[in-house]
Formats: C-alpha cells, sequence, structure tokens
C-alpha cells in the first residue's frame, strides 16, 4: 500500500510599493511604477491610468499594483 501526502504551499504575494511611495504628480500613495529613461516615475492609480499609453510607449519596465485597491460593494 503507498500512501501519498500532499502539501500545500501559500504563494505570498510581496508588494514592491508601500504606502511611504508617493505619486508623482499629486502626492497620494503609488501603486503604479514606470523606468523611463533610467529614472523610476510613480504614479497613483487615477494618475497612472491617465498616463498610461504614453508611459508605456517609453518606458523600459512597468509595475502595477492596482489589484491592491479594494472596491466597495
Amino acid at each position: 500500500m503507498t500512501t501519498s501526502t500532499t502539501t500545500e504551499s501559500t504563494a505570498v504575494l510581496e508588494h514592491r510599493l508601500t504606502a511611504a511611495d508617493r505619486c508623482d504628480s499629486c502626492g497620494a500613495q503609488a501603486y503604479i511604477a514606470a523606468e523611463v529613461n533610467g529614472s523610476e516615475l510613480l504614479f497613483c492609480a487615477h494618475h497612472g491610468r491617465k498616463y498610461e499609453e504614453k508611459l508605456r510607449a517609453v518606458a523600459t519596465s512597468w509595475h502595477d499594483e492596482t489589484s491592491r485597491l479594494a472596491t466597495a460593494i
């Protein structure tokens, strides 16, 4: 008789941006980071979406943590 053991591992989601990271446009908490010309730009969800199309065209990286925002039900 063979015994099978299943181990469940819970993936820990690590967030790179913290409450100390602020939007370069308005100072709100940043949830989006974009690297452009070697500099990191931080944006709140509002400004990140506002500038996303233009930024993605020139950004070498795009980090989006807006999924952390909960919508009120």
